[in-house]
């Protein structure tokens, strides 16, 4: 088969913007280059990998677990079904950290904790953007962090790599402390794509979806530098819960700001104390 007849065959099927993305990863072109190749003939191999990889999008599972990665602040990363796919939110999250991160600790170098790294994107975008860092990556599951290990190689972005339940058995300090844990509502309703699809322990944060904070909170004062940043991404809901927590496990002089993503809704937190 013909590229063009396989575009066509997909479009048949699916939306035509994905098929051709699906086409394009497996030719490893950008989709925009297809016209480019439209008479070139595939290999059955490759026409049969594309014709099943169809069928899974048509049966509802996500376009990033079939093309096995994702784009993520301009860096190609390696997903799978036992990490969450990361989103433009978390995106927004990284930007405000380096942000924060480059106004208060100017040349520094920084000690980074990711706390439930999954695929390993925050923690190594921040190596990446923040060179002089040492970051450590951190998630309860293993096969997250077999993930997290092959994305820190694939990119050639040196980090640590621990397994534990966020900050437990941790006793290092750091400038920088960043999670985006699970924190959805056990009876709270989601798309059905992801229910069915995402890992629930990278979904779900108990019955008022904030277990994970208290759990990141409860010592959280032993791992942190004189100087630090706390960023969290957080349910559109959550915002005066969690900063309670922050309050009753904080004491210190510190600042707390609560920013809203391009949506305008509540998805972040921020906990910066920048004087000795």
């Amino acid at each position: 088969m013909t590229v063009e007849e396989l575009i066509v065959f997909g479009k048949e099927n699916i939306h035509s913007i994905h098929a051709k993305i699906l086409l394009a990863d497996l030719l490893g072109i950008n989709q925009l280059e297809l016209i480019n190749h439209l008479d070139e003939t595939v290999s059955q191999e490759l026409a049969d990998t594309y014709k099943k990889r169809i069928k899974m999008l048509h049966d509802n599972k996500p376009i990033q677990y079939i093309m096995e990665n994702v784009n993520f602040y301009g860096n190609k990363f390696y997903v799978n079904e036992d990490v969450l796919i990361p989103r433009f939110e978390t995106e927004e999250l990284v930007e405000n950290t380096i942000n924060l991160l480059n106004e208060h600790f100017k040349d520094e170098p920084l000690n980074i904790i990711d706390l439930g790294c999954g695929s390993g994107v925050i923690g190594l975008t921040l190596k990446q953007k923040i060179p002089k860092s040492n970051v450590t990556l951190v998630d309860i599951s293993n096969k997250a962090l077999e993930i997290a290990r092959k994305n820190s190689r694939d990119l050639n972005l040196p980090v640590e790599i621990i397994n534990s339940n966020f900050l437990d058995g941790i006793t290092d300090k750091y400038h920088c402390i960043i999670s985006n844990p699970p924190y959805i509502k056990l009876d709270e309703k989601i798309d059905t794509i992801v229910k069915e699809n995402e890992p629930h322990i990278a979904l779900y944060g108990g019955k008022d979806g904030l277990d994970c904070y208290r759990q990141i909170f409860k010592n959280i004062k032993n791992n942190l530098k004189s100087k630090y940043l706390i960023a969290l991404e957080i349910g559109m809901t959550q915002k005066d819960d969690i900063i309670k927590i922050i309050n009753e496990n904080l004491k210190d002089n510190k600042t707390i700001i609560a920013k809203k993503d391009l949506q305008g809704r509540d998805r972040m937190i921020f906990v910066i104390k920048n004087t000795e």
